[in-house]
């Protein structure tokens, strides 16, 4: 067994269900969850098989312990500073950047982004994994073990917010609201881009069916999930079925630089952010929109055969109401 989801039984968590590998079946564990597998409850599976739906399903952790997101992808926060004209610390190379963000509640891969416009609502394409529990001070030749899943993560950003919370201090709350997360988690063995750190293959991201982003995700990932784990386990231990986010998936182009969009031979963006911060450090000004309501985005993986991974996340932008 390789795939996992949780489907909505009208209870907190749902119920776990096993996922065939080209997400058209799955067979429950009646009174389950995945937590509870986590946790090393026996689980045998004592449903029946019936077709597997995205919109029936739940994130795979409809609410976690914890959930943690980093910035992985150094280019992404190399080209924040680049468009402020700011100088990066050292450090950034070699010390990750992560934050606690909201686990009470994950969104399906279906849920709309509820917000204001004036909000600068983006989305993040991200690789998440979910985690055994991890000993504090486990070293990063150690932490690679505790991965137990890996999905896809949608964390919303709402950019115009950041400022001034970040101005104060003291970290992100009002410009950090719940990710979404893919409906399917797979067993890094069920992984043929994995190679023990990181996930390889292109992260699809389209906005309003057009190609967007085409990032691979085992390309420029500074940080793997490894030391991640390490970083979050230097001085607390992580329960099991903690969640650990990548942080937006961000390619250099061929010589070096600043991504390309697609439109122009590039691997394009996984943040409307990105494409506006190499907009502005190529103009001087950035002229893409961040998401307005009726907009679409859709993230995905595929397998060599063209099949979704863990199904897809698409999301549509409503009005706050």
């Amino acid at each position: 067994m390789h795939k996992f989801a949780t489907l909505d039984d009208g209870s907190p968590d749902g119920a776990l269900a096993a996922v065939c590998g080209d997400l058209s079946n799955c067979r429950t564990y009646n009174g389950m969850t995945l937590q509870a597998m986590l946790d090393g409850r026996n689980c045998p599976s004592n449903g029946r098989d019936t077709p597997f739906s995205r919109n029936a399903a739940l994130p795979p952790l409809p609410r976690a312990h914890q959930f943690l997101d980093a910035s992985a992808y150094v280019n992404h926060v190399h080209l924040v500073r680049m468009a402020r004209g700011a100088d990066m610390p050292g450090s950034f190379w070699t010390d990750p950047l992560m934050y606690q963000g909201a686990s009470d509640r994950f969104l399906r891969s279906c849920d709309p982004i509820f917000g204001k416009f004036e909000w600068g609502i983006d989305f993040e394409a991200e690789i998440a994994i979910i985690t055994d529990h991890v000993p504090q001070g486990t070293a990063p030749e150690e932490a690679g073990e505790s991965i137990r899943l890996v999905m896809l993560l949608n964390d919303i950003s709402l950019r115009n917010l950041i400022p001034a919370e970040l101005s104060k201090g003291f970290g992100f709350v009002q410009s950090k609201p719940h990710s979404a997360c893919s409906p399917v988690a797979v067993a890094p063995d069920g992984l043929s881009g994995w190679d023990g750190g990181k996930l390889h293959g292109i992260l699809n991201v389209d906005l309003n069916g057009e190609p967007f982003g085409r990032a691979d995700a085992g390309i420029d990932m500074t940080f793997d999930f490894p030391k991640l784990i390490a970083h979050a386990a230097k001085t607390r231990s992580l329960c099991a079925g903690t969640i650990i986010g990548s942080g937006t998936v961000s390619n250099r182009d061929s010589k070096g630089g600043p991504g390309k969009p697609i439109s122009q031979g590039g691997k394009g963006y996984s943040c409307i952010a990105e494409q506006r911060m190499v907009e502005t450090i190529s103009t001087g000004s950035a002229h893409t929109s961040f998401l307005r309501h009726g907009d679409t985005v859709r993230i995905w993986m595929e397998d060599d055969n063209g099949h979704s991974i863990f199904g897809d996340i698409t999301q549509k932008v409503e009005a706050l109401t």
